[in-house]
């Protein structure tokens, strides 16, 4: 896959937003140490007096570098597509696979977020959209909306998404299990805030206690993953990434305040992260620099709004889409209303 694809984007979005090419910033520049000059030693003579080198003419110092300049990405709004995958294999060659050859892949989205940032950038939104959403995929006809990704990889989740939103995306960033873990572990782990407590149903069966609790990269994908031990099953997995990004987004914050920091991103993540073609590494660290101004706390995540589940034709549960609803996100996107939606609807 050319190497263009396999860069850092935060957010999250990051998971994961435009997030993950801030989590690999706040990473390279905390790692980094200032060395000051060797020390010399005097050699010491057979009294014990140390004996003086001849004296040397000092070469003139070098100039220091100039500062790294990020250039101020002009002032429009940009939609980001975040995509989880489930693959517990290598996303990013499944995807590729996929686009390449035509055929199905072994993964669907666990988690799919359009991340709106307005020209302002002085807040996101994230909308999640639930993986089990009953919609028309572009081309291979009705079905659950997480499987895009398994029949026609991230361009056939973008078209979809583009479709029901009525909307363009700019830019899209994919994360799989394994990218998970790892750069949530680089980052010394995230606190969250466990409004619901619960015992994770896979894996290592981790125990969420109601209250603040600190998050290692296992821990976290339990996290954004458990569905079983709700109620409301799914629709209380999309409140716990949504809590998952704002946290995140707030442990981040300080990490992109300078070019420096920004640019020591992209070998640290290029493993992790698939983002759209033609996305390079000037392009990555200008949205991320970009994403500076951003308050966490004032941004927004609310789920695409549906009508309950229901059963498939061919007897699958599935999530109803709201189509009023979504169509009244979709003018709100259109027409840059989005703060008026969400204040109507007290998101």
């Amino acid at each position: 896959m050319d190497r263009r694809r396999r860069l850092w984007l935060s957010a999250g979005l990051a998971v994961l937003l435009a997030l993950v090419v801030v989590l690999a910033a706040v990473i390279a520049g905390s790692s980094r140490t200032s060395s000051g000059p060797p020390s010399t030693s005097a050699s010491a003579g057979a009294t014990g007096t140390p004996t003086k080198s001849p004296a040397k003419s000092s070469a003139p110092a070098a100039a220091a570098p100039a500062p790294p300049a990020i250039p101020e990405l002009p002032a429009a709004p940009l939609n980001i597509l975040v995509i989880g995958s489930d693959s517990r294999a290598n996303a990013r060659d499944q995807n590729n696979q996929t686009v390449t050859t035509g055929q199905s892949s072994d993964q669907r989205s666990d988690c799919l977020m359009l991340i709106h940032v307005p020209a302002d950038r002085k807040k996101v939104y994230g909308i999640s959209i639930m993986r089990d959403n009953w919609v028309d995929i572009p081309g291979y006809g009705a079905s659950k909306i997480n499987a895009s990704l398994e029949v026609g990889g991230i361009p056939l989740v973008v078209r979809t998404v583009e479709t029901l939103l009525g909307t363009h995306i700019d830019h899209t960033v994919m994360l799989d299990f394994q990218g998970f873990k790892v750069l949530t572990d680089a980052l010394g782990g995230i606190d969250v805030n466990v409004t619901l407590p619960f015992t994770a149903s896979f894996d290592t069966h981790h125990v969420f206690a109601a209250g603040v609790n600190h998050l290692d990269g296992e821990a976290a994908l339990e996290f954004v993953r458990e569905r079983y031990s709700f109620v409301d099953g799914d629709y209380q997995r999309v409140r716990n990434q949504q809590t998952f990004l704002r946290a995140l987004l707030g442990k981040l914050r300080g990490g992109i305040q300078t070019p420096s920091a920004v640019l020591g991103l992209v070998n640290f993540a290029t493993n992790y992260l698939t983002v759209d073609q033609g996305y390079d590494p000037a392009s990555v660290a200008i949205l991320a620099y970009a994403l500076r101004t951003v308050d966490p706390g004032a941004s927004v995540f609310f789920t695409l709004p549906t009508a309950g589940t229901g059963t498939s034709p061919d007897g699958q549960s599935i999530v109803v889409p709201d189509y009023a609803g979504i169509g009244q996100v979709a003018a709100a996107l259109r027409d840059g209303t989005l703060p008026e939606y969400v204040a109507a609807h007290g998101y």
